[in-house]
């Protein structure tokens, strides 16, 4: 009789095994594969910031690959589902800061879910060749559909945002953050697949070149792909620098209340910057062209409140430069998280109105339903934010400045529009302050310092709270800020326009590799089919 291959979905029975030695190996055998993805969840959590262990993320994608290979999809689901427990409910532990476990964990699980899937699928197409390549697209497929659903999605966490300190860095300029991302798992699983060819062959004294080729080349080309793209990350200046202010101004206090007193905010950011002022005038700093404040920099409207306009023109006028003001805004009905480009002579010019809202914090899904379990959470958000529709780009003092606020830095189309709108450096205007001294703000820093290399601009990141900071093109942070206390940076910087491969391509290449994975994902399914077929016969 002719053996056949296994079905898709089932596991493959035909390999020898060894006989445990007793009945308490076995069962220590079993849970062996549930165990090992769940640490390597851990393992992949502890290679993202703060920590700077980003070549961490290679053996926690071997030991997922050891974990899934030739077993079933059923099995995928579980082991996957661990893993994702694993990676992603340390990562968001700071989304419960201030509002309790029980929307943390509700975020982890759900968000989980994705990483199952995906783990189901690399189950099925472990048994085809290659198969490192297919499990790394299908991955970048979970990333892709994670940051689009539900709720407009949630990309925290995608594996480009954990390698702003690591040799694969310069992809995100060939393909943003999906192409970063796909090289780092593809050399994850490539490495798995290279230590099991060679256990094999010194095993049985033979290699299968095949198997062995592939191995090789999925951590050789990730690794030689990140060399050879290098020449694209250049903090050169091509359109002259410009003196750019970060302002942090600091709150009153940390948490959810942290804007409860009227004004006090606006008041501690003015003071910063007139602050900055003197020390111009003193000759102790450089006169910036212009001044960045963070998100929410103006707790209260300065279009409805006449003390608050003051407040903002006479810091404007003391520094004698546009500044960029965070403020909430309501007009024409309509709540609004704004950016406000406010000249020293002629006051507010130019608006942008975040476009990428947070669910939760900035308006409620599901409003009635999350009433009925918990009425507390509506009257935190109690009235929804409205979205803007268009891209921000102010001109300020000549330069063309992008505004990306917040939540919005996670997400590729909100940033890469700036860039296309004209901007020749970018401002990730953000407030932290509801997460008290959480990693959080490090984990969005790092996303800050991936966008610079993706669209070869500087970023500039001021905070209410901090960490703010200077991010040169090339990803490296030049100046940063203390948490919770007051303080500006002033540092010539330098202007660029060019275009990345990366921002010329857009969703392209994140649209090929979710068409790779479908495609590995039919082939492995076509091939189970005709195993059982054949078996049957």
């Amino acid at each position: 009789m002719t053996a056949t291959a296994p079905p898709v979905g089932e596991p493959d029975r035909t390999q020898p095994r060894n006989t445990p030695a007793s009945p308490a190996a076995a069962r220590l055998l079993r849970f062996l594969p549930a165990a090992v993805a769940a640490l390597c969840g851990v393992l992949l959590y502890v290679s993202f910031p703060p920590r700077t262990l980003w070549w961490l993320a290679l053996p926690a994608f071997a030991g997922l690959g050891w974990a899934l290979r030739g077993r079933g999809w059923k099995a995928g689901l579980g082991l996957g589902y661990l893993f994702g427990l694993g990676f992603l409910l340390p990562l968001l532990v700071w989304t419960g800061v201030e509002v309790g476990p029980g929307p943390w964990l509700a975020l982890a699980a759900i968000e989980a879910v994705f990483v199952a899937l995906v783990g189901a699928g690399v189950a099925v197409v472990s048994r085809l060749p290659g198969w490192p390549l297919w499990a790394a697209a299908l991955w970048t497929a979970g990333e892709a559909a994670r940051a689009r659903v539900p709720f407009e999605g949630f990309p925290w966490g995608k594996i480009a945002f954990g390698q702003a300190d690591g040799l694969f860095l310069p992809l995100a300029a060939v393909g943003g953050t999906p192409v970063l991302g796909f090289a780092v798992v593809l050399c994850g699983f490539g490495l798995h697949e290279a230590v099991r060819a060679a256990v094999r062959a010194r095993r049985t004294g033979r290699i299968r070149r095949s198997a062995a080729a592939a191995a090789l080349l999925s951590v050789a080309v990730p690794v030689l792909g990140a060399l050879a793209a290098r020449p694209l990350v250049n903090a050169e200046a091509e359109d002259g620098t410009a003196t750019v202010a970060v302002i942090q101004g600091n709150v009153p206090r940390a948490g959810l209340d942290f804007n409860a007193q009227r004004r006090a905010v606006l008041d501690y950011h003015a003071r910063e910057t007139e602050r900055l002022a003197a020390e111009v005038e003193a000759g102790k700093a450089d006169r910036p062209d212009f001044v960045l404040w963070p998100e929410n920099s103006s707790d209260i409207d300065p279009f409805a409140n006449a003390d608050a306009r003051a407040v903002i023109d006479r810091a404007a006028r003391a520094i004698g430069a546009p500044i960029s003001v965070g403020g909430v805004v309501e007009r024409d009905g309509k709540l609004l998280n704004e950016q406000i480009l406010w000249d020293p002579a002629k006051g507010p010019v130019d608006t942008y109105d975040k476009r990428q809202i947070q669910p939760f914090g900035e308006y409620l899904p599901l409003r009635s339903l999350i009433g009925a379990i918990n009425d507390e959470w509506t009257s935190m958000v109690s009235q929804d934010f409205s979205r803007g529709t268009e891209p921000g780009v102010f001109t300020m003092a000549g330069t063309e400045v992008g505004l990306v606020t917040c939540y919005e830095a996670a997400f590729d189309w909100a940033v890469r529009s700036e860039v296309t709108d004209g901007a020749q450096l970018i401002s990730v205007p953000s407030n932290n302050a509801t997460f008290d001294r959480s990693e959080m703000t490090y984990q969005q820093l790092a996303m800050s310092r991936v966008r610079a290399v993706e669209h070869s601009r500087t970023v500039t990141v001021p905070v209410t709270s901090g960490v703010s900071a200077i991010i040169m093109p090339d990803g490296r942070i030049t100046q940063k800020t203390g948490m919770f206390v007051a303080d500006s940076l002033v540092q010539e910087v330098p202007l660029r326009s060019s275009q990345t491969p990366a921002t010329r391509l857009g969703v392209a290449p994140e649209i090929v590799l979710v068409l790779v994975a479908a495609g590995g994902l039919g082939w492995a399914v076509a091939a189970g089919v005709r195993g059982r077929r054949a078996g049957g016969v």
